[in-house]
């Protein structure tokens, strides 16, 4: 049985339509670059190559995922988090949810609870529900529910404490979705930015993803240089990881704070800064498990990090 703190009882909905949320006590985080102690992941036991975006049609087109080989990545993927000493909780899989894998999707951790979100693809509709089931399970509130539009994880991006990035195209995360999310943050005295992208790209977390303090990694090929220079001017040194490896999902990983990320052995380019910097790199092949549609940014909900 779980004990909780007496603000983190589960309960459906725990947002304050006024704003002033008091933040959780021991779920949640600030930073997407803080200390991951907690993340959440779906298993691949029922993984199945949809068409989810127009990249892993094409993938399903000319060269299908090879199932065994993805369940087998994804087994060293895990593998990397217990190396680091992060605590993995899991998804219940079932075989209704083939892309469950995909644990960011479905909802997004805030400092206030979890928001569940809402799915654009019919098939992956039921995994919201599924994602209730594992917040309850693990004693973690919600915050809220989307209910304007369609709204997908990949495209909540804390880029700092308090300044979160929302992304927009269209295809998976709907105007209506993002500005409801948007205006739940600003009551919270957030500071949100719309980042309206071609639906080519799926999500934000496609292009943009913190790695640490201030240091963010960008494709400038395919990012609006008003984000960059957003990003600039809130005092962010940019990585930029070239367009080829970025369609190869080389711009998605996770940073676990502390100087440490696990990244796609196929983003060469930004594996080799962060190394000369003295980032401390556990690099895992994902080419396979990618091929249906996303990264180790998209594989991964963090639930808890603490500061350094």
């Amino acid at each position: 049985m779980n004990v909780h703190a007496p603000n983190e009882a589960f309960t459906l909905q725990r947002r304050n339509p006024q704003g002033g949320t008091q933040p959780l006590e021991k779920w949640g985080f600030t930073n997407e670059t803080d200390v991951l102690t907690d993340v959440l992941l779906g298993s691949p036991a029922y993984l199945r190559h949809l068409a989810t975006s127009s990249l892993s049609r094409k993938h399903l087109r000319e060269a299908p995922c090879n199932i065994q080989t993805a369940q087998a990545q994804h087994k060293d993927l895990v593998a990397a988090y217990e190396h680091f000493g992060v605590r993995v909780h899991w998804h219940e899989p079932t075989p209704e949810l083939p892309m469950q894998v995909y644990a960011r999707d479905s909802s997004v951790m805030t400092p206030y609870g979890a928001i569940i979100t809402a799915m654009a693809n019919w098939w992956r509709r039921g995994e919201n529900f599924a994602a209730i089931r594992t917040y309850e399970k693990l004693g973690i509130p919600i915050y809220d529910m989307v209910t304007a539009g369609t709204f997908e994880g990949g495209d909540f991006n804390v880029i700092g404490e308090g300044c979160v990035l929302i992304g927009c195209g269209g295809a998976r995360t709907q105007e209506e979705g993002a500005r409801q999310v948007q205006e739940w943050f600003e009551k919270e005295g957030w500071e949100t930015r719309l980042a309206f992208i071609d639906e080519y790209y799926v999500h934000i977390d496609l292009m943009v993803v913190p790695i640490a303090e201030k240091l963010t990694a960008v494709c400038l090929a395919c990012t609006e240089p008003g984000i960059v220079d957003w990003l600039k001017g809130k005092g962010h040194e940019i990585i930029d990881v070239p367009f080829q490896d970025t369609m190869a999902l080389g711009c998605n990983f996770m940073s676990l704070g502390r100087d440490r990320v696990i990244a796609p052995t196929s983003s060469k380019t930004l594996i080799a800064q962060l190394k000369a910097r003295g980032f401390d790199v556990m690099a895992v092949d994902t080419d396979e498990i990618s091929k249906t549609g996303g990264g180790i940014h998209c594989m991964a909900q963090a639930l808890r990090r603490e500061k350094a």
